[in-house]
């Protein structure tokens, strides 16, 4: 059952803990893009991520394995979790990572990796999140609409219940740096200083 971290509970590289509780003046943010052992890298790498984490979220089942959630039978999503700090990095800077960091188009599949556990999907904290989650996808789809690409399929929706991936997921680009990453994105820019004009 996912939950144990069985003593691997520090991220590899920013050496703070992977699991709650977080410092009080961090937030959190889960953001689901595909294959999440690419999708982590891209967000530890930010300046002002505090930790990170994969883990599956946004399903039916409670507690789920790595193999019962590509069976897609749970309904879950492979996720990262990102705590950081507001002071160094605004969550509108982590959604343009976001959704330049994979291809928000292609529905339950992102490149090669196909099932519903790879779909893309913004699982916003709060209200304020949500605000911005919204204007960011509308404002995303108005540039890939300018470039002639297809219409964006990502989940918006509360965040639940986050259940951590097994240790050998975590941070595994870092461990195994000619490990396979399926991601790729667009091309488009994400229109940042816009979406912050709507703040």
């Amino acid at each position: 059952m996912t939950g144990s971290m069985d003593g691997n509970d520090t991220h590899l590289f920013t050496r703070n803990p992977l699991r709650p509780p977080y410092p009080v003046h961090l937030c959190v943010a889960d953001f689901a893009m595909g294959c999440f052992w690419g999708a982590e890298k891209r967000f530890w790498e930010q300046s002002g991520v505090w930790t990170t984490a994969v883990g599956y979220t946004a399903g039916t089942t409670g507690g789920p394995s790595y193999e019962e959630v590509c069976s897609g039978r749970t309904g879950h999503a492979e996720a990262v979790r990102v705590v950081y700090d507001p002071e160094m990095i605004d969550y509108a800077v982590l959604l343009a990572c976001f959704w330049e960091g994979h291809d928000p188009t292609q529905g339950m599949r992102q490149g090669n990796d196909v099932g519903t556990q790879y779909r893309s999907g913004v699982y916003y904290a709060d209200s304020s999140q949500q605000a911005l989650a919204e204007q960011s996808r509308s404002l995303y789809q108005q540039a890939l609409d300018a470039k002639g690409l297809k219409a964006i399929t990502t989940e918006l929706a509360p965040a639940q219940e986050f259940y951590f991936a097994e240790p050998y997921h975590q941070q595994y680009l870092g461990k195994n740096p000619s490990g396979y990453c399926g991601l790729g994105g667009t091309g488009v820019r994400f229109p940042l200083e816009a979406l912050r004009a709507t703040q």
